[in-house]
């Protein structure tokens, strides 16, 4: 009888001591923290939006594989091309309106800017650039001016203005013909250089038998970025 008390104290004991355990393993809380907890710190670890970050910066920034002296390339190009068509569109009207001597130096200008001009969006289509249609609103401006003068007033004010663009688009072209990455576009640079400093000389030579004061040439810093001679 002593026996089989004992033996049911054990039992009891078991039984009252395993529900904790066994509840402990099948609690749904715990269950469900681990199995969330798994997720959460894998989605930690991974990087799914930085990874998509690279690519949403190289599209702002322009084509993969473009460096930014090939988006400056371009941006020469189509300013060269607008300076030309300002060169080509005044050239007519003072061809037109200008002493003999101007009328010269104005068809010569007209001749070779046109030609620089087809052989730079020749250049802009290897490159993908599209060009302007029309000419900037300041060679607008200067060609509006230049209609409402007549004889030395039209002289002077034309040949101070085409030698002022000049010496800018000369100082462009050689800043681009150390720099220039695209071949097509660096042979036409170094071969403008030569026209431009041409029509410079030009330029000056008709103000002097004209009796035309050109403005001094401006100073510029020395560049370091370009090889010395």
């Amino acid at each position: 009888m002593n026996a089989r008390r004992v033996c049911v104290a054990v039992v009891g004991a078991a039984v009252v001591l395993l529900p904790p355990v066994l509840l402990a393993q099948m609690d749904p809380v715990s269950t469900n923290a681990g199995a969330i907890a798994g997720p959460q710190s894998s989605q930690s670890g991974s990087t799914p939006s930085s990874a998509n970050q690279p690519t949403s910066m190289r599209d702002s920034l322009g084509a993969p594989g473009q460096n930014g002296q090939e988006i400056l390339d371009k941006q020469f190009v189509r300013k060269a091309a607008e300076d030309g068509m300002v060169d080509v569109k005044l050239g007519t009207l003072a061809a037109d309106k200008g002493s003999p001597a101007v009328k010269d130096l104005a068809t010569k200008l007209v001749d070779d800017h046109t030609e620089i001009n087809k052989d730079l969006a020749t250049v802009a289509d290897t490159l993908g650039v599209m060009l302007p249609k029309k000419i900037s609103k300041d060679g607008q401006a200067e060609y509006d001016k230049l209609k409402g003068l007549n004889g030395k007033d039209f002289d002077t004010e034309y040949l101070t203005f085409i030698v002022k663009a000049h010496r800018q688009e000369l100082h462009n072209f050689y800043m681009e013909s150390s720099i220039a990455v695209n071949p097509d576009l660096q042979a036409e640079v170094v071969k403008v250089l030569t026209t431009m400093r041409d029509h410079l000389h030009l330029i000056s030579t008709t103000a002097t038998d004209e009796g035309i004061t050109l403005p001094p040439r401006p100073s510029r810093p020395p560049s370091t970025s370009t090889a010395k001679n």
